[in-house]
């Protein structure tokens, strides 16, 4: 369904150029600022050449830099960008995994708009393997939304920015910046969605750090500011955006510790935490390394009916997510269903948990419990799976 906008705007008017990804004339620039960053450079040594870096950073630095300017110099596109990150994405697979499998993805129309969003448990890799989905299936990627708390430094901005996403403000206090911020985000959005470019947005802001996938509904109403400036209802709308629900399933969480940890002290804070400088990028390199075991990614069809209002399009998406999420071993393990797992998969799973804090093991079975649970109460309220 086309809308009409009340004023002659696209995703590329400079309007939009503070939360926007780079353009194919932006990629040498932006390339330039990550090859010459000092903090990425010297992260590079710290980690790849520990001792090194205390002997004689002054020597290696410059020729990190030269190997990185190297690496890049044949990405001039958006796509030469992408092509090196779906390479990328094929090594992650082959070496913290076990493998990962697609369905859905190619019931979708090739050169249509679609906004995806799905349950949120890693910060880089969930909206990584939609795009992997995508790519293998011969569709464009999608447009990303991020935070603002992602961008901690230059060369990080960089790097989202030449993966095509682009920015939710969500550092703005003051509630009439927000609404402005919010109306520009939903903005972009149903404008990039109706040119044909597709879009993935979490369904919640933050990981779902507890196992418990749920649709904020503030997220949805936020996507129809931009309808009802066009007075177009809500449903209406929704549908005009193409809205594709997807489950990822990961078998192994690389985050599940750190996650833990963050909820025991929130538990013992009355539900404050204090997150690090560098913690988000850290919870990026933990996630890219860690072992995943099998991985997941179902993909529905476009939402178009069976709901009039931001509560019930949360409850819909929410229940394609809870009846869709594969349930692998460790799932049923932490809920106590062992009878229907191999010994090996029980050693394997109580292997892993008992070497964490005593204090945190609970923590960790009832986050692998969780998608269990609600896939049970959702087949039950159906009366189906």
């Amino acid at each position: 369904m086309a809308l009409t906008a009340p004023q002659q705007r696209s995703s590329a008017d400079p309007f939009f150029d503070d939360i926007r990804p780079c353009t194919d004339a932006e990629v040498t620039g932006e390339l330039y600022k990550i090859c010459h960053d000092q903090e990425l450079l010297q992260g590079i040594i710290n980690f790849r050449y520990p001792r090194l870096a205390k002997m004689c950073p002054f020597i290696i630095k410059p020729l990190v830099r030269k190997y990185l300017i190297k690496r890049t110099q044949h990405i001039k596109t958006i796509a030469d960008f992408q092509a090196r990150v779906a390479d990328f994405m094929e090594h992650i697979i082959a070496t913290t995994t076990d493998g990962v499998t697609f369905e859905g993805f190619d019931k979708l129309e090739h050169g249509k708009g679609y906004l995806f969003i799905s349950n949120h448990r890693d910060i880089s890799l969930d909206p990584a393997f939609v795009d992997l989905a995508l790519y293998k299936h011969g569709y464009d990627t999608v447009r990303i939304a991020i935070g603002d708390n992602l961008l901690k430094s230059p060369a990080a901005t960089s790097l989202m920015r030449l993966n095509k996403s682009f920015i939710v403000q969500r550092s703005i206090e003051s509630p009439r910046g927000k609404l402005l911020a919010l109306t520009k985000l939903s903005q972009y959005i149903g404008l990039s969605i109706q040119e044909g470019h597709s879009v993935w947005i979490a369904q919640r802001e933050g990981r779902a750090k507890d196992g418990d996938d749920r649709t904020e509904v503030s997220l949805l109403k936020m996507f129809h500011l931009y309808g009802r400036q066009l007075k177009v209802p809500f449903r209406e709308y929704i549908a005009s955006l193409n809205l594709v629900p997807v489950a990822i399933s990961y078998e192994y969480d690389p985050g599940d510790l750190s996650k833990a940890r963050e909820l025991d002290e929130r538990a013992r804070n009355n539900g404050a935490y204090r997150k690090g400088k560098m913690e988000d990028l850290l919870s990026i390199a933990g996630g890219i390394k860690g072992y995943k075991g099998r991985i997941k990614l179902v993909a529905g069809t476009p939402l178009t009916d069976g709901f009039e209002t931001p509560e019930e399009l949360a409850a819909l998406i929410d229940n394609f997510i809870w009846t869709h999420y594969q349930i692998y071993p460790t799932s049923l393990i932490a809920a106590g269903i062992n009878a229907e797992v191999s010994e090996e998969d029980v050693a394997k799973f109580n292997a892993r948990v008992n070497a964490y804090p005593p204090e945190l093991q609970e923590r960790v079975k009832a986050m692998y419990a969780k998608p269990y649970l609600n896939q049970q109460a959702a087949c039950h309220a159906a009366v189906q799976c």
